[in-house]
């Protein structure tokens, strides 16, 4: 992985067998093209609020310090 260091989540999914398919969530869905669609789409649900989370060892490898520039892209 290049975006820095793995969190729980990401060393869990490429264990293999761990996720159907092998699937690892590496680019799960995209939010970073897509959110004029997911916005478009989650108001046409009704959708009042809009929750969003980052992965701090990507950004904080060492957990403090200058931002890794490969986690922030």
């Amino acid at each position: 992985m290049e975006r820095g260091r793995e969190g729980i989540w990401d060393t869990y999914a490429h264990t293999p067998g761990k996720i159907r398919n092998n699937d690892t969530g590496d680019v799960a869905n995209d939010h970073y093209h897509r959110y004029k669609e997911d916005v478009a789409l989650m108001k046409s649900l009704g959708a009042n609020a809009y929750r969003f989370s980052i992965a701090w060892p990507r950004i904080f490898p060492q957990g403090t310090g200058t931002p890794n520039p490969k986690g922030l892209d």
